[in-house]
Parts: C-alpha cells; structure tokens; sequence
C-alpha cells in the first residue's frame, strides 16, 4: 500500500474511532497515519464593526489544536507499535479538505457520523461525500466493529466491483482472515439488460444464468487468489437483490467492501444504489473502492440493485 492513511478528526466519539481504526490500517499496511482537523471559523465572514474577535479566534485555535493533540494521542494508545503519526490542524472546510488531500493517501477513514448534522441521518454527509469524491478507497465505520469473520466483497463484473475484490484480498491479507466473494442474481439482472430502458428477454435459462454468474465470479476472485494463495475463499451466488442479500452479508463480516459504481443504474451517479445502501444499513464497516482517479469525475461504469 503507498502513500498515508488519512483520517479526519472533530473531536466527536465517532471520530476517535475513526482514528483508531486507521491507525490499526497504518500498522496493518506499513505507511504512516496522517490526522487532520478542518478549522473553519477563519473562513467565517464577521462585520467589520463587530467586537474585536481575535480572543475568540484565538481560543477556537486553541480548541482545534487540543482536538488533534488528543486524536495523536488516541492513535498512540490504540496502536504504540505505530511510530509516524502526524496531526495537523487546516484552515478550510472538512470534506473539501480530505477529497483533496485524498490524492496523495492510500486510504481515508472516516467515521459514520461526526458533530453537527441532522440526529435522524443514518451517517454523515462528510462519509457519503468521500465516499464519492475520494480519490482513494474510503472506509466508513458503521455498524459493529468485529474483531472476527471475513472480509466480504460485493461481485457484478463491473470494472469497480473488479477494483473492490483486489482491494478486498489484500484487507483480507493482512487481516489474516478469509475473503466472503458474493455475486448476487436475478432474472432481472440476466443477460439483455444492458441499460436501463432495455426490454428484458421473455424467457430465462436459469440454469445457464447462475452457471454465468458463478463463472463471472470465479474470475473475478482468481487473479486475486493467485496473489494471496493464502487467503481462503468462500464464494456464494445468491438469488436475490443485490441490497438486501448484501446487507446480510455485512451481518458476518468484519468489513464489507464494495464499488463506488456496478452495472445498471443510472450512469450521472457517483455512487450507486447497492454502496449507498451499504453505506446506510451495513452491519459492518464498509469499504467503497472506485477503479480509478478518472472515474470520481463521473460517467463510467453504472450500478444496479
């Protein structure tokens, strides 16, 4: 893995955890853990006749700073084998300050959700925008955090999906577990439904249909298996819906990984309707993989339910 894990802290529960967790993702990975704290308040607009606010700006500084002195402090408690942590307070806005600094890391975590926000959202908009936006795979902490289980993945042939299975065995890899690989089937997502608008053929071979899945699936876990001889694989078609199969799936895992984008769907989203439900009801933490820096831009490769 190159380049830093990154992480975002507001000084929230949910995002000490966040830390924690990339801090056991550098150790596991061998990179360094980058913290950093978004400070908005100088972008703030005051009225020039206002009350000198330097004293409160002073403080607020000074609160941001405490946050990240105690977020490097919690990565050292968590993992004291971990010797490269950097924290680092930033002037700027949260989610446009982790998408750009999502370039240079391997990995960003965030927590599901942090302060501020609506309490009835399931998880935060920082993890959904990241999860779209990102130029690296986002790993969002929901759910339980199981210390066993597999890591699962999400499988359709998509180029995505293809970039989550690699992701996928080398989490698995360095976790020392096995890999849960889940193709999910349906004559609704048979052959003949390319795009959305499609006519889907009268009648299926059921047969020929899973044995196509359970090919698709076979390949896409081999190149993976080949380079992680040592990693067990389950693989498992299922019939059904992509979501809720998934989501069940999720319930046994210790992370579940998926792309940002699959087949199907509607080509102008960033994220498809089988991440965002992940992202939403996954009872694990999920990991969302694009295949590449191009696609965060936005038209390749689509995703179905």
């Amino acid at each position: 893995m190159a380049g830093q894990v990154l992480v975002g802290t507001d000084g929230s529960e949910s995002s000490l955890e966040a830390v924690a967790a990339a801090a056991r993702e550098a150790r596991l990975s061998g990179v360094d853990l980058e913290i950093v704290h978004a400070f908005i308040w100088p972008l703030v607009k005051a009225p020039t006749a206002a009350a000198p606010i330097s004293q409160p700006t002073s403080r607020l500084r000074d609160q941001a700073d405490e946050i990240v002195t105690a977020a490097v402090e919690h990565a050292r408690v968590a993992e004291p084998q971990l010797s490269a942590i950097r924290g680092e307070v930033v002037t700027g806005e949260p989610l446009t300050i982790l998408a750009a600094r999502s370039r240079e890391a391997s990995l960003v975590v965030v927590g599901s959700r942090g302060l501020g926000g609506f309490t009835g959202l399931l998880i935060g908009s920082v993890a959904v925008h990241l999860a779209a936006h990102a130029h690296c795979p986002v790993l969002v902490l929901r759910g339980r955090a199981a210390a066993e289980g597999p890591v699962a993945v999400a499988v359709d042939g998509s180029g995505d999906a293809q970039a989550a299975v690699d992701e996928a065995f080398a989490h698995a890899a360095r976790r020392a577990t096995g890999l849960l690989a889940v193709q999910v089937w349906s004559t609704w997502t048979g052959p003949g439904r390319e795009w959305p608008g499609d006519m889907a053929p009268l009648v299926f071979d059921v047969d020929k249909l899973r044995e196509e899945c359970e090919r698709t699936l076979a390949d896409a876990v081999a190149p993976g298996h080949a380079r992680h001889p040592d990693v067990a694989v389950e693989e498992r078609v299922v019939e059904g819906r992509a979501r809720p199969v998934l989501i069940e799936a999720s319930g046994e895992a210790q992370l579940i990984v998926v792309g940002a984008r699959g087949l199907g769907g509607f080509t102008g989203l960033l994220l498809g309707s089988v991440s965002q439900a992940l992202l939403q009801h996954a009872d694990c933490p999920v990991l969302v993989v694009r295949r590449s820096p191009e696609g965060i831009e936005g038209t390749e490769g689509t995703e179905g339910a």
